[in-house]
């Protein structure tokens, strides 16, 4: 699965690009608005914009991201 697809949560499209394992580029609205990488199978991590290193906080719009993510590639 290397093709660009959507989700929408709560009424938001967000375009999801895969980028590399487990790395996806998300765009929300059209917008290009983060990078996340999957951590664990309910945990997933924001990319820092300029270092592209993870950070480690607990971002629920990411973790719902994620699991829509995981939704979509189970289709």
């Amino acid at each position: 699965m290397n093709e660009p697809f959507d989700i929408e949560i709560n009424g938001v499209t967000y375009s999801i690009f895969p980028e590399g394992e487990d790395i996806y580029a998300v765009f929300k609205e059209g917008e290009d608005y983060l990078r996340i990488q999957k951590d664990t199978e309910s945990h997933w991590l924001k990319l820092d914009p300029e270092t592209e290193m993870p950070l480690f906080d607990n971002d629920e719009e990411v973790n719902t991201i994620g699991r829509e993510i995981e939704a979509y590639k189970e289709e």
